[in-house]
């Protein structure tokens, strides 16, 4: 199969986990015989087009022009991307993948240009970030991501939990939802942490529980920030070290000034991959303390290199972290729970051991991303089946709908409310 793949982001070029996920299951796909050409934004470090892996990507190039706001820069990335998009129509694509509301423009017009079927990935929901929409901007960026899930064929999601938020908010029939979980590959997370390079962050006497991501509210990185003076009173030779980048990095910082612990915090800012894994290596505990969580692929990293993880008990994390087997689980935004587990397990260094041999061979067996591009090759198979026997494919004359509120869309978009 020829698939061309939508994503606003792709190494290098990264603002969080979608990357990681198009790029391994792009080359994934790549290793089991299938054509995968992937279109995202590039940057001046970057070449508009080459082969990585086997996957071809092509790149836009930097837009000298400055948009008025995100939603504005995004639908200019749009453009952009059908640019690259047009010049495959001459070498064939099979299927259309999309990955959020981001790339949804450009989707859709390939969809109906190509006449080739649009699947569609929904990694998170704006209203489930939010906990509800409370903005003209969240409410554009919802509707954008309702009329992703009407164009595609299928929609893919990474968990129960987000099967259940985009089939009710979107009003999906259980049939075109289809589950298939992220994943990781051990091997691109080995590295050596040497005493030297553990000395830049902590010293040798110190515990380090460590946490990576996106500093933005919903990764509950404040319920950390809060819940350090209670372990420091019981271990008060801990280092925290926070990486990551985002809007919410100052308000953090200033937590953490404001509550008396930024001695004890190392904010590293943006760490590159190698860095990450060393990091991963070096510490005692990762903890991900999310507020909302489709699924939670840094725990799945964390378990990769053999640390143990304290998560949220929400979202995706919840389904593949079982409390005292594979990790622990502590309630969304309670910082004296996340305290007392955080102490617990850095006092009983077997049973953190225990957990972290537990995380990496469920890892191994269950989220390699062989298997989860073989599932994700399996829905292609079945949607261009369904294609090749539609009338769509036929090239039938269009109908067109007489009374514009007889519309799929006009019902969602003007009569649908938020609770």
């Amino acid at each position: 199969m020829k698939v061309l793949m939508l994503s606003w982001e792709y190494p290098p070029v990264s603002f969080g986990g979608l990357a990681r996920h198009v790029q391994d299951l792009s080359e994934a796909l790549v290793e089991q015989g299938h054509q995968v050409y992937v279109i995202t934004q590039g940057s001046s470090d970057t070449s508009e087009k080459e082969e990585i892996n086997g996957v071809r990507v092509l790149r836009t190039a930097p837009v000298q022009v400055n948009a008025n706001n995100f939603v504005d820069y995004i639908l200019q990335l749009n453009f952009q991307i059908l640019e690259k998009a047009f010049g495959l129509m001459p070498g064939g694509i099979d299927i259309i993948h999309g990955h959020d509301w981001l790339v949804f423009w450009s989707s859709k017009v390939m969809k109906h240009a190509l006449k080739k079927p649009l699947v569609y990935t929904i990694h998170a929901t704006e209203y489930g970030r939010n906990h509800g929409i409370y903005n003209d901007m969240q409410r554009y960026i919802n509707d954008l991501e309702w009329y992703s899930c009407f164009e595609a064929w299928r929609v893919i999601v990474c968990s129960d939990y987000m099967n259940q938020e985009v089939k009710n908010l979107f009003q999906l029939p259980s049939d075109k939802v289809i589950k298939i979980e992220n994943g990781v590959d051990p091997e691109k997370y080995k590295a050596r942490c040497t005493p030297e390079f553990r000395q830049k962050y902590a010293d040798p006497s110190e515990d380090i529980v460590f946490y990576v991501g996106r500093m933005v509210r919903e990764k509950g990185v404040q319920v950390l920030i809060r819940s350090i003076p209670e372990i420091l009173k019981e271990r008060p030779e801990t280092k925290f070290i926070i990486a990551g980048k985002g809007p919410n990095l100052e308000h953090l910082k200033s937590l953490a000034a404001h509550i008396g612990v930024s001695d004890r915090i190392y904010f590293t800012g943006f760490v590159s991959d190698e860095v990450r894994n060393k990091l991963y290596q070096a510490a005692d505990i990762a903890v991900f303390p999310s507020l909302y969580e489709p699924f939670g692929i840094v725990a799945l990293e964390a378990m990769a290199t053999k640390t143990p993880v304290v998560v949220s008990n929400t979202g995706g994390l919840s389904e593949f972290v079982t409390h005292n087997q594979n990790g622990v689980k502590v309630n969304v935004n309670d910082p004296h729970h996340l305290a007392r587990e955080v102490i617990d397990l850095l006092k009983e260094k077997n049973r953190a051991k225990k957990l972290a041999r537990n995380g990496y061979k469920m890892v191994e067996e269950e989220y390699s991303w062989k298997k989860i591009a073989g599932k994700t090759a399996r829905v292609y198979r079945n949607v261009l089946s369904e294609y090749e026997n539609s009338n769509w494919n036929k090239n039938k004359e269009r109908t067109y709908i007489k009374n514009e509120e007889d519309s799929p869309v006009y019902r969602y978009l003007f009569k649908r409310k938020f609770s």
